[in-house]
């Protein structure tokens, strides 16, 4: 009989509605359950595409002997750590302040106050490698809940003070300048990886926003170790196993240095971010790798991901059915030299076998192969790679597919707009712009209240239950800005001042200019998060802090170009010390650092051709964080178009920063190098 999960939007909870466990979703009337039968609260935190879940799911949760004895002495809750990032940080927070290391699954023991006094994160169903067996630590919490009570609180207590006292002491309100840029370009070039790209070790993680600061950077200074480190990394990652050689886009990360044997599963964030990284790196050096890989990016993202709605869902998973009936992980994306034999036939499986690194050994599990582009002296024949890939595409589409996480996640919902109108408008692809406004649409439509409060997730058009946190009113506010930048339609302007407005009202601290991931009149949980480092994706610190300045640039408003000044004393904090993980915060502050540059373009309409050759130009242009409008003369689609007439009935941009213009020009050419000087 399914628990009480049936009735969630998230596919993750969904996953275990049919678990002997008498789950409870994260809600006050768990707490209030485990405070009426004297129960401790199991908390277990996972996401659907997470291999280790579904593993501990199958091992423990499916158990009938396991769930009988977590229904008898517990209070159980399942929370998606995607539609709660907020429940997530918190207990992670504690996990890895009490252990030093965290992960998913996460199980937490909390009592009925919600104040953890006992963590871990996968635990295995018989003792192994040093770790107790799931039984036994449920027995030992059960054991201390029961006979040890005062200790417990205890415990609990003193983890809730320390939490409390974890106050983020950020460097004050001054935003960077050169020297801390400076600074951080330097302990990037420390971790770099120079055989190999990236930076640090295994596992390896692609590091999209630090490349932003790297291309950002080189555009307003000019250090070519920035660029070469930005290209060198981009060309291992496009040629290494984290890239789908066959159907494009990008997994997690990779398990070893070389970029070689990745974790399959693939998220929208990643394919949005590296999108557009790429996109990007095309616009400052035209490199064809980077061409062909942001416009394969952007076509996987909108043909396995896009949702009937018209979002983009948030992940595929990394297993997926052998053949056999086992889950395994990467079967869907694997070959071994037999394999491509059966799809190609004897001389295309050798040629496939060097172009692709295809080895009888393997460079995976079990004699299989990941597929890369080693640097080889060999020149293929374009014609006959294309039709092998075509073939292989084609007999990987009859394997069993991986599982797709459907719910809509309203802040990588705001990155894929980004990374697709920008793309779709570098490329010529209205297709991708078109993707980007359906998307925008949907979250308009479903993820917006009647006074523009964003909800996190929707699935199938429905929105979920959970209030929308910093980052996604800050990426979703980013998504809007570049839509409407490529778009001329100054509604999308509108919108994004709309979430904006909330950001100022309901996630900063007045007095200190510190951002909270949570609103204000957010749940109050046992500490309001608070996290400004960019990891897997730019954190709501940083995100909104971008947004902020960008919408400034557009409006003249400065009230959120104060607010976006403040919060970069993060940056000025963190990022001498800690680069690797303020990217997206350094290249908010190269965007403050450059002014950013705000263009106008007017013309007699959007389609006359001069106006949209301008336009495109503007796009181009690599002045960091830079904003375009564009419109009819006297137009008031947008602020910037004000006062800006057409220069002797020609087409005009307009190039200012910093409270100074330029002489209007009519000529691309000037106008780019207006704006890549």
């Amino acid at each position: 009989m399914p628990n009480r999960l049936a009735h969630e939007t998230s596919p993750y909870l969904l996953q275990h509605a049919d678990n002997p466990v008498d789950w409870w979703p994260w809600s006050e009337e768990a707490f209030e359950e485990a405070r009426r039968s004297d129960r401790p609260v199991l908390l277990s935190v996972g996401y659907s595409s997470c291999h280790w879940c579904h593993v501990m799911a199958h091992e423990s949760f499916e158990d009938e002997a396991t769930a009988d004895f977590l229904n008898a002495h517990f209070v159980n809750v399942k929370v998606d750590r995607e539609e709660r990032p907020d429940v997530d940080a918190v207990y992670m927070e504690a996990v890895q302040a009490a252990t030093g290391q965290g992960g998913w699954p996460m199980t937490v023991f909390l009592t009925p106050e919600a104040e953890p006094f006992y963590f871990g994160t996968y635990f295995p169903p018989a003792p192994r490698h040093g770790m107790p067996s799931f039984r036994q630590v449920l027995e030992g919490v059960r054991s201390a809940w029961t006979d040890r009570r005062d200790e417990v609180a205890e415990v609990a207590g003193k983890i809730v003070r320390d939490l409390a006292g974890r106050d983020i002491s950020y460097g004050g309100t001054e935003a960077p300048g050169e020297q801390e840029l400076a600074q951080a370009l330097l302990g990037l070039t420390r971790e770099y990886d120079p055989q190999r790209g990236g930076f640090g070790g295994a596992p390896k993680f692609p590091p999209s926003m630090v490349i932003e600061f790297l291309l950002r950077h080189h555009a307003r200074t000019g250090a070519e170790g920035a660029l070469q480190m930005a290209q060198d990394t981009c060309e291992r990652m496009a040629r290494g196993g984290i890239y789908d050689q066959l159907g494009g886009g990008f997994a997690r990360y990779s398990v070893d240095r070389d970029w070689v044997v990745p974790h399959f599963e693939k998220m929208l964030y990643d394919n949005a971010l590296l999108c557009r990284v790429y996109a990007h790196l095309w616009r400052a050096t035209g490199s064809d790798l980077a061409r062909r890989v942001a416009l394969e990016t952007a076509d996987f993202m909108v043909r396995e991901l896009r949702t009937e709605q018209g979002g983009f869902a948030s992940a595929l998973d990394a297993d997926s059915d052998d053949g056999t009936g086992r889950h395994v992980e990467g079967a869907y994306y694997v070959w071994t030299p037999g394999q491509l034999r059966e799809a190609l036939g004897d001389d295309d499986a050798e040629l496939a076998a060097r172009y692709f690194g295809v080895t009888e050994e393997g460079t995976f599990e079990e004699g299989a192969s990941v597929l890369q582009l080693p640097q080889r002296d060999e020149v293929f024949e374009a014609g006959r790679i294309a039709s092998v890939r075509q073939r292989l595409l084609e007999r990987r589409a009859s394997r069993p597919a991986p599982g797709r996480d459907d719910k809509v996640v309203a802040a990588w919902n705001g990155l894929a707009i980004a990374a697709l109108a920008e793309t779709g408008a570098y490329f010529d692809r209205p297709d991708l712009v078109e993707a980007a406004v359906g998307a925008a649409d949907l979250l308009v439509r479903v993820h917006f209240d009647d006074q523009a409060r964003l909800t996190r997730t929707s699935k199938d058009g429905r929105a979920g239950a959970n209030a929308g946190v910093l980052e996604d009113y800050g990426d979703v506010a980013e998504g809007f800005l570049a839509l409407a930048s490529v778009t001329g339609e100054g509604v999308w302007l509108d919108f994004a001042g709309f979430l904006l407005d909330h950001v100022l009202a309901r996630f900063v601290d007045e007095e200190s200019g510190a951002l909270y991931d949570t609103a204000a009149d957010a749940e109050r949980l046992i500490r309001r998060p608070q996290d400004p480092t960019d990891n897997a994706v730019p954190s709501g610190w940083s995100a909104a802090a971008g947004a902020l300045l960008g919408y400034a640039a557009h409006t003249g408003s400065e009230p959120h170009r104060r607010a976006a000044e403040r919060a970069l004393g993060v940056v000025k904090a963190l990022g001498p010390r800690v680069p690797r993980f303020i990217g997206w915060g350094l290249a908010v502050a190269e965007a403050l650092l450059d002014g950013p540059r705000e263009v106008a373009v007017v013309g007699p309409s959007l389609s006359d051709e001069a106006t949209k050759t301008l336009h495109r130009t503007a796009l181009l242009g690599t002045a960091p964080g830079a904003v375009v409008a564009v419109g009819a003369a006297e137009s008031d689609e947008f602020p910037l178009l004000a006062d800006r007439p057409l220069q002797q009935g020609a087409p005009a941009a307009y190039v200012c920063r910093n409270f100074t213009c330029d002489a209007p020009t009519t000529d691309p050419e000037r106008l780019r190098e207006a704006l890549s000087s």
